[in-house]
């Protein structure tokens, strides 16, 4: 299994897959055919069908700039693909022949695939692949989840997870100084902004943190709208629900950012998990794949914020997780705004019910986390495409 760096990535939105991916699939490809003359690119699947919403296009094409690049969206469904989210890059010489090619995979949260070239894989790191095998180790060495993730990361990771947590929280703070509307022509208000400084004219303590938790779920949601600078957790369009409960908290309960940083790698592990044995492509497995899983994460991430047992934390994430099952991804117009932003809001506070939940009931539990994460995957992708992420069904085709 991969190291969670995979899993958070600091880049511009919106969205992981369709954005980050093809444009870090345009890099190497101007890398390896430095000399072109131009440059073409055919996508497929969901890149083709939402890649205007999403701004794959620009992607590529700015990657490659100033030398240009023809994009083509190949909506045609009869094609057979090794992925959801495929696309093509053709080098061209003066003449227009063709002087290289590469066929590649975005399989979500800025990670590709490279057809026929494993040397752009990321390499193994954990030896386990499922939570029971690295529940079964750490109960062994009566060790946290945490400490799991540290040993086998190395050296670094610590350093490396503040610097994640100092770009959360600066995603959520760049998010509420900001007003107005979202480019995308939806003309979807910023509303951050008005959750955070609106006070309830009867404001118990459960409706301010509500309130409080969806303002920074919100404000990271329309950074990632707005194209801003945000972190994968575990992709773009699902980049609030983490960093929006694990603010609040420091906040509210004055956690140190050692534990902080604890949690997060907990978190991250719950998304790696995932990313292993199933998949966080909306365009592969449905919205339950991005949004389920980060409110796995976020779910996880909280029981280790409060140091709660390794069966805790398995309760919390599969809770998280299996509620979110079926989930669709239906981006209106492909945009990463309706029902996205709302969705990181409402599954944040999923994360805390699920945190309330484990404390009480893990001891209840009869599904395991990967039972889960087996039946979401084959629930996505059973799943009609017309909610893989087309923006051809759901509230995308209701929409007028």
């Amino acid at each position: 299994m991969k190291s969670i760096r995979e899993i958070y990535k600091v880049g511009r939105g919106p969205s992981s897959s369709h954005t980050m991916g093809p444009q870090k699939a345009a890099m190497i490809f101007r890398a390896k055919h430095p000399d072109a003359a131009s440059y073409r690119c055919i996508l497929y699947g969901s890149l083709a069908e939402t890649g205007k919403g999403h701004r794959t296009d620009t992607a590529v094409t700015e990657t490659f700039a100033p030398i240009p690049c023809e994009v083509i969206f190949n909506t045609d469904r009869s094609i057979p693909l090794p992925h959801a989210n495929t696309l093509e890059l053709f080098a061209l010489d003066e003449n227009g022949a063709e002087i290289g090619r590469m066929r590649v995979m975005s399989v979500g949260g800025g990670d590709i695939v490279v057809q026929g070239a494993a040397e752009y894989s990321p390499p193994e790191i954990y030896t386990d692949s499922t939570f029971s095998a690295i529940a079964e180790s750490c109960l062994k060495r009566n060790i946290r989840l945490s400490d799991y993730v540290f040993e086998h990361e190395g050296e670094g990771i610590a350093e490396f997870l503040y610097d994640i947590w100092e770009a959360m929280k600066r995603e959520i703070d760049e998010g509420l100084m900001k007003r107005g509307t979202l480019p995308g022509g939806l003309g979807v208000e910023r509303k951050a902004q008005y959750l955070y400084n609106q006070r309830h004219i009867d404001e118990s303590a459960n409706t301010r943190e509500n309130r409080i938790v969806c303002a920074y779920a919100f404000a990271a949601s329309e950074q990632n709208a707005d194209c801003g600078t945000i972190v994968t957790a575990p992709t773009c369009g699902s980049c609030a629900v983490l960093p929006s409960v694990l603010k609040y908290m420091q906040e509210q309960k004055g956690f140190p950012d050692r534990q902080i940083i604890r949690a997060l790698a907990v978190g991250g592990l719950i998304g790696t998990i995932v990313k292993q044995n199933a998949s966080i492509s909306g365009a592969e497995c449905g919205c339950q794949a991005e949004i389920g899983t980060a409110c796995s994460m976020a779910s996880a991430a909280l029981c280790e914020l409060h140091e709660m047992s390794v069966g805790q934390i398995e309760y919390a994430a599969e809770v998280a997780l299996e509620h979110h099952l079926g989930l669709t991804c239906d981006p209106i117009c492909g945009l990463v705004q309706i029902p996205c932003i709302e969705r990181n809001a409402v599954a944040a506070m999923r994360a805390i019910n699920a945190l309330s939940l484990a404390n009480f009931l893990s001891e209840t539990r009869k599904i395991s986390f990967d039972m889960v994460v087996h039946t979401m995957y084959e629930t996505g992708r059973d799943l009609n495409f017309r909610y893989r992420e087309t923006a051809e069904g759901g509230l995308a085709k209701m929409y007028q």
